[in-house]
């Protein structure tokens, strides 16, 4: 047992910030390539010169968002069960509560699309799409919608690699996931004309891609498997359900209050919203790093917990700090001086334009606001406290997101909307 602890909880020794950045880059690299494919998505969209489907890809990706937060739910819970189990020296129990919760993924995920797919036109509408954004957004859901289950398991396996400490394999689910999407977008987009359609599938094939990827790694290359057992299933389900369940509470929050935003913006035109889809694309490109290292420091933390080593659990939050602030001010600069050719690649019209241009000047230093929260959450949720998350997260996305929307947009119009 105490070999197995020396194998896979790599986080026990070692300088911590060494931790924090070796696995924030990794896991950047590999988000970063899903991100640049759906912001080429977005590209290749523009250039078929219609307002209305940058609009659908806003409204449908409020939607996706959702479902994708199921998904970074369920992976923090597989990370933070299974760092914990290992940093105790448990490899057998990690195996098994890692495959229980795989199961418990698979289950919600079929559960949410199977609830979610008959009122897709009313969740569109909700949203604000009127016409032809309203119905390119149906084409787009229709297909992506069902293959919600493979994305929330890809999510799971990148999670269980890197409570391992194999982020550098967890990279390679994305990656090959976003080569995948690159090759198959202009060719489905713009080489058979599916235009809209042609995006979906080309994502409908990367995450298949992704789970492939992930299950091979874990099974093969790690062994990490179990066998499923309905009555370990029934032991471990409780403590599953203490983690998954405000962890995917946690995340689905984050939709919601977006969801309010992007309602808001149809008030003000396609254009409005066109230019907020190309932010949304944007900002997960720009800071994939702060996206990165709310599950890269994760199994830092919980490998430490779970052997108690409790001021090293603390330097990594403070390691953490330092890195976000450092990360964000640097992209900031970077957008700040780019936002002349943002604007021009994707030939936003003026109104889009200008909220492009607003949030590369004046919005962009706030994500380090945006990266303490997600630290505090990967801390909370690997701390032993899931529902000190969901409720901060709930907190900022209803009573410290709609009231000041709404002030915001009487106020200073979209520009008010998004300060």
């Amino acid at each position: 047992m105490a070999s197995d602890q020396h194998n896979n909880a790599k986080y026990l020794q070692g300088s911590t910030m060494r931790h924090v950045v070796d696995t924030t880059l990794a896991g950047s690299v590999g988000l970063m390539a899903i991100f640049v494919i759906d912001l080429v998505d977005m590209y290749f969209i523009s250039l078929l010169g219609e307002p209305q489907l940058a609009a659908a890809i806003g409204f449908a990706s409020t939607i996706i968002f959702f479902t994708s937060a199921i998904g970074i739910g369920m992976g923090i819970s597989v990370g933070a069960l299974v760092s914990r189990e290992l940093g105790k020296g448990s490899e057998q129990a990690a195996r098994e509560i890692g495959v229980d919760t795989f199961v418990t993924g698979l289950l919600i995920s079929l559960a949410v699309v199977l609830l979610l797919l008959p009122w897709v036109p009313q969740l569109v509408s909700f949203l604000g799409a009127r016409g032809e954004s309203h119905q390119y957004s149906l084409d787009y859901l229709y297909i992506i919608l069902p293959s919600m289950p493979l994305i929330v398991m890809a999510m799971a396996c990148s999670a269980g690699l890197r409570a391992l400490g194999d982020a550098k394999r967890a990279m390679t689910i994305t990656l090959m996931a976003g080569l995948a999407n690159a090759i198959l977008d202009p060719i489905l987009i713009f080489g058979l004309d599916m235009g809209i359609k042609g995006a979906a599938w080309a994502s409908v094939a990367a995450r298949s891609v992704a789970f492939s990827v992930g299950a091979y790694q874990l099974a093969k290359v790690h062994g990490f498997v179990a066998p499923i057992s309905l009555g370990r299933y029934r032991s471990n389900v409780a403590q599953i359900g203490k983690f998954a369940f405000p962890a995917v509470l946690t995340n689905v929050a984050t939709p919601i209050g977006n969801a309010y935003v992007i309602a808001a913006m149809a008030a003000y035109g396609s254009s409005v919203v066109a230019g907020m889809a190309i932010i949304g694309r944007l900002t997960p490109v720009a800071f994939a790093m702060v996206f990165a290292l709310s599950g890269a420091v994760g199994p830092i933390i919980g490998q430490n917990f779970g052997a108690q080593n409790f001021a090293r659990v603390q330097q990594t939050v403070i390691d953490s700090l330092k890195f976000i602030v450092a990360a964000v001010a640097g992209v900031s600069l970077i957008l700040f001086f780019s936002q002349d050719v943002i604007v021009s690649a994707f030939k936003a019209s003026p109104e889009a334009a200008d909220l492009v241009a607003f949030f590369c000047t004046f919005m962009a230093i706030f994500f380090i606001a945006n990266g303490i929260g997600f630290l505090c959450n990967a801390a909370f949720n690997n701390l032993n406290f899931p529902k000190y998350s969901a409720w901060f997260n709930f907190g900022r996305t209803t009573l410290g997101t709609i009231p000041f929307v709404y002030v915001g947009g009487k106020l200073m119009g979209p520009n008010g909307v998004l300060l």
